[in-house]
């Protein structure tokens, strides 16, 4: 998605620095971009209250070049039937089309959409976002001499962990607090995605108690996607399970890993929010770690 801006008549000039901020329900992790003189933390949030936010940040970091990420529940996803219209025209229908599918007018979201790399469906994804929301974000991130570069969503940035990798991985990431979601990857694309309910406390649940239902229950959640890219999207079976996750994480890609021929891999070391934080640097300010 693309950050929304506004002009100045005059502005003086800043040295800045690039952050990557997940914005998740009650916090903002920070990612600085490689060189920072500054380490990455975790700032909390109240509610919308992105002026708190913005100052906190600048305390702390100075004026930056923001690359957002967006945590469930600051957007809705849709699925509709793609628009038969011109693409300089698809902007435009695709607001019409989920006209019935949201609780508010259309004019007070703010929209954007991507298609699946494959060619067997006729349905694009909308994001949409409180346009308000947006604009209250954006407008306190200038007022702080901070300049918002992009915004993306945890569905989309999942994409750079394997950017190059022409095999299919699927990504199993969790927030702590927030329902799972389930992510195929190919060729650095989103090939599809799926939130998963029951494992919203799944960082809280002890190594000794994965065995007794978590662990099945998760591996079950993971055959049904990936029987659906299989029979469904008409794919070679995915190469790998990746779990982006918190908690007791070693055993449960150990004990997940019994149910499947696929290589289960536990790959995060730090708080999943950062990591969220990190990619979106990477996709809208080229930084590394």
């Amino acid at each position: 998605m693309t950050a929304m801006g506004r002009s100045s008549f005059w502005h003086k000039k800043t040295e800045r620095c690039d952050l990557g901020l997940y914005l998740a329900n009650n916090s903002c992790w920070v990612f600085p971009a490689a060189g920072a003189e500054t380490d990455a933390a975790e700032i909390p949030l109240d509610g919308d209250n992105w002026q708190g936010l913005m100052a906190a940040i600048v305390s702390r970091f100075g004026p930056a070049r923001l690359a957002l990420v967006l945590g469930a529940g600051r957007y809705q996803l849709l699925l509709t039937d793609k628009p038969a219209v011109p693409e300089n025209e698809l902007a435009d229908a695709v607001r019409w089309s989920i006209k019935d599918m949201v609780s508010e007018p259309v004019s007070s979201l703010k929209l954007d959409y991507f298609e699946p790399p494959h060619t067997h469906s006729n349905k694009i994804t909308v994001v949409t976002v409180s346009r308000s929301a947006l604009e209250h974000l954006v407008l306190a991130a200038d007022d702080k001499d901070c300049e918002i570069v992009g915004i993306s969503i945890e569905e989309l940035v999942t994409t750079r962990l394997f950017a190059t990798e022409p095999q299919a991985r699927m990504v199993v990431s969790h927030v702590p607090g927030n329902e799972l979601l389930l992510t195929v990857i190919k060729d650095g694309e989103l090939w599809m995605q799926r939130r998963v309910r029951g494992f919203s406390e799944l960082d809280e649940i002890a190594e000794s108690d994965l065995a007794y239902g978590a662990a099945d229950n998760l591996s079950l959640e993971l055959q049904r996607s990936m029987d659906y890219f299989e029979s469904q999207l008409r794919q070679p079976p995915v190469t790998s399970i990746e779990l982006l996750t918190q908690g007791a994480t070693q055993s449960l890609a150990r004990l997940v890993g019994a149910n499947f021929n696929q290589r289960v891999t536990a790959m995060n070391n730090e708080p999943v929010g950062l990591t969220f934080a990190r990619l979106g640097c990477e996709e809208f300010l080229g930084a590394r770690p």
